[in-house]
């Protein structure tokens, strides 16, 4: 039975420079990691890759965690999907004051498309971390908004 998401996985050109900005911008924590050489069959199968080597990194914050990946071989392309196109499109951490996390991080250096702004029940802002790839930062100030934060719970197995 599938009780919920436990990751997503980002590639990235540089694990160390990736994990030192999610850390030092978002509080996220390693919690392990490891690798494998070229030759690994199991593994260039899995991930439908010939002669694949990689590094890795588990990265979490609260119950998100985050898997991220340096590949030596072979070496991937940058792509900068626009919101509009198909795919993945963005991470979104939720925040108790957007405010002041949009201050600290682009005190840090992390882009945005502007200052927060909402509807009633929200408010959010769209950042780029240090690869490109667009962070959403959401508080929900309703209480009674339908898929605020207190309401993400592991499915139960049925009986």
């Amino acid at each position: 039975m599938i009780r919920g998401v436990h990751h997503l996985a980002v590639s990235t050109p540089d694990i160390d420079r990736f994990v030192d900005h999610y850390e030092r911008w978002f509080g996220f924590e390693r919690c392990g990691g490891g690798g494998w050489e070229a030759g690994n069959e199991r593994v260039d199968r899995m991930v439908g890759l010939k002669d694949s080597a990689a590094r890795y990194q588990m990265i979490r914050l609260g119950n998100l965690y985050v898997e991220v990946f340096e590949y030596a071989a072979p070496r991937g392309e940058a792509v900068r999907p626009r919101m509009c196109d198909h795919g993945i499109i963005h991470l979104c951490l939720y925040c108790d004051d957007v405010f002041a996390e949009y201050e600290r991080l682009t005190a840090l250096g992390m882009e945005f498309t502007g200052p927060p702004g909402g509807s009633a029940a929200t408010r959010a802002t769209y950042g780029r971390d240090c690869d490109g790839n667009v962070v959403e930062l959401l508080q929900i100030v309703d209480d009674g908004c339908s898929f605020g934060f207190d309401k993400a719970k592991a499915l139960e197995p049925s009986a």
